[in-house]
């Protein structure tokens, strides 16, 4: 009974760890405390990056960010997984449609 509690308490603490780190950071709506959360990304460019948003409006593609002072290419390829524009990460993304994330759709010419 006793080695069942141990096993099921770490399962659940495993879980628990696994959650936060499946879940992308929405850059347009996330919090300063929520950006630091992320690799790269200390109180100053979290704040940076908040206040750009409340001046500019909300950010179209992830690499957007580029346009925050202080964050870069680097920056930008470290959180690009963890990160989205609209609540789903750019990488999972990818992988379901084969496309880069911010890659605008074709459309058909239309017919006269």
């Amino acid at each position: 009974m006793n080695r069942f509690v141990y096993f099921f308490a770490a399962l659940v603490a495993c879980f628990a760890l696994m959650g936060p780190a499946a879940a992308a950071v929405n850059i347009n709506s996330a919090t300063v405390e929520e950006l630091q959360a992320l690799k790269g990304v200390g109180p100053k460019k979290a704040q940076d990056i908040v206040d750009y948003r409340k001046k500019n409006g909300p950010f179209k593609k992830i690499d957007d960010l580029s346009k925050v002072k202080g964050i870069g290419p680097g920056i930008i390829k470290q959180i690009k997984a963890d990160v989205s524009v609209d609540g789903a990460p750019a990488a999972k993304e990818e992988q379901k449609s084969g496309k880069p994330a911010d890659a605008k759709p074709k459309t058909e010419p239309t017919k006269k």
